[in-house]
């Protein structure tokens, strides 16, 4: 099915389309110019997910004290990165803000103060897997900032305030890493699908979770023990997770992809939470 023929059906079942909810393993930044079969795997959402209204992002890479939402019409491409090739910091993915949809999610979100935030932009881990799903670079796109102070628990509440959006043309893309140490990276397996044993077991006990819908566990994973420390050190990269777990709805089916470990201490996989259309 093409995407003519996805946005056709979307109308011609007469209601609203609930959007997916996505969380994506983005892994190095390279993957924005590099081939790849996580590329691939990025490559085929477009294909099967109706043309959204706008995008919005929860990216691994802006945290900040307080919560803030992009709402420049045209936000910047941010190379937030060192030590990379030239062709790296040459690419540059030009969509559109929205300003509308940043003051709509800024009422959405009642538990914590939303700010508009004319400053930021688009960083490496929205647009390197965006390069990938919507290669044009037409579609509206924000970004929402997780706040470093918040627990755990209040991310969640966050991401259920901004459900209703996708019953409103948006998709929402959750971007970082369920298993993220680049101390204990095997730099000289970086390009190998490669995991230890450790990052392999929190990377399934993760899953696991998810399946059953065990938040709670989700939450807590600084109690989980020593193999957690290892795969989680610092939560940026986890966090992103917890706001495509919070967009559930009872309806979801939970799919996994690119469900791959690299270099030993990163894995890729990611998750899709997808329903039927609702009238």
């Amino acid at each position: 099915m093409d995407q003519k023929e996805l946005n056709t059906e979307r109308n011609e079942n007469g209601g609203k389309r609930v959007y997916p909810s996505l969380f994506l393993g983005h892994g190095s930044p390279m993957n924005a110019i590099l081939e790849n079969e996580f590329v691939d795997g990025l490559r085929s959402l477009s294909k099967t997910i109706p043309t959204p209204r706008a995008i919005l992002v929860i990216s691994a890479h802006w945290l900040t004290n307080g919560t803030y939402v992009t709402a420049m019409e045209h936000p910047p491409t941010i190379h937030d990165f060192g030590g990379f090739p030239k062709a790296l910091f040459e690419v540059q993915y030009p969509a559109p803000g929205s300003p509308s949809l940043a003051k709509e999610i800024q009422t959405l979100v009642k538990s914590q103060s939303v700010q508009l935030d004319y400053e930021w932009g688009l960083d490496h881990g929205t647009w390197s897997v965006l390069k990938h799903i919507y290669p044009e670079a037409n579609i509206p796109v924000v970004q929402l900032s997780m706040d470093y102070k918040l627990p755990l628990q209040k991310h969640l509440e966050i991401a259920k305030e901004l459900l209703p959006l996708r019953e409103q043309g948006i998709l929402i893309i959750a971007s970082g890493n369920i298993v993220h140490n680049l101390g204990m990276v095997a730099w000289d397996r970086l390009n190998e699908i490669y995991g230890f044993d450790w990052a392999m077991e929190v990377n399934q006990n993760v899953k696991e979770w998810i399946l059953k819908g065990d938040t709670e566990s989700l939450i807590q994973i600084k109690t989980k023990g020593k193999k957690f420390e290892w795969a989680i050190p610092t939560t940026e990269h986890y966090l992103p997770l917890l706001y495509t777990i919070g967009t559930q709805m009872e309806s979801d089916s939970i799919s996994f992809f690119n469900d791959k470990p690299v270099a030993g201490a990163l894995t890729m996989t990611s998750v899709r939470l997808d329903t039927h259309p609702i009238k």
